[in-house]
């Protein structure tokens, strides 16, 4: 499991993303903050994988916090969830290492993509890890499991489509890099199956997506869906 510290100066917001990321397989909440003091003292604890960091703090910024974190040692993975959309925050956000960067308001689709790239990172960080050196193929690996996959344009979605759905199933497909069906696919998005074939026909129509069949034994073939690169 990965351990997250939800910080937040308002209570009900942690709270609202604290079941965000209990929602998430693989996550859970360690535990809660609602200042930079509060949240500093949970990382000197240790046991924090990830922090869900606001900037807006009543006695630090959150990337006061993250220079004080990495001046003390510690390098916790920061994810940034805040309202400040200013390029020279976010781009101090980077430059301090953080993973990512969340502009509020924001859909549980759209965190959760995040968090299964930074799940992947960990993942692909753990296989790359065991050879003890990493070449140019392994370290292309490791920054790739980061990324997340755009959705397409509003006006290009159907009724009844969303596109943080649409986002999230992207993702998925691209972090693959092997062709999934239906089926897998809705099991990795949380999505029923007839939900995660709808988005996939209509992706696949649009060129997003590339279809190719299983055949098996018996029956009909199977329908597997793989990303095609802009």
């Amino acid at each position: 499991m990965i351990d997250v510290l939800v910080v937040d100066d308002d209570y009900r917001v942690a709270e609202i993303n604290a079941k965000y990321v209990g929602k998430v397989p693989g996550f859970r909440v360690a535990a809660r903050a609602h200042s930079a003091a509060q949240a500093l003292a949970a990382v000197e604890r240790g046991g924090i994988d990830l922090v869900l960091l606001d900037h807006y703090l009543p006695d630090q910024t959150g990337l006061q916090l993250v220079h004080r974190m990495r001046e003390q040692g510690h390098g916790t993975d920061v994810i940034m969830i805040t309202a400040a959309g200013d390029v020279t925050t976010v781009q101090t956000a980077m430059r301090l290492g953080a993973l990512h960067y969340l502009v509020k308001p924001f859909t549980f689709a759209a965190l959760r993509v995040r968090l299964d790239s930074y799940a992947a990172l960990r993942r692909t960080v753990d296989r790359v890890g065991g050879r003890g050196v990493a070449g140019q193929e392994q370290v292309d690996r490791i920054f790739g499991a980061l990324r997340t996959a755009p959705a397409p344009s509003s006006p290009g979605l159907p009724s009844g489509h969303s596109e943080p759905t649409t986002d999230l199933i992207c993702s998925v497909l691209h972090r693959a890099g092997h062709p999934l069906s239906a089926h897998e696919v809705a099991a990795e998005t949380g999505l029923s199956r007839s939900t995660a074939q709808r988005y996939l026909r209509h992706l696949e129509q649009a060129g997003r997506l590339s279809l190719s069949l299983k055949y098996g034994d018996t029956g009909r073939p199977e329908h597997r869906y793989a990303w095609v690169a802009p």
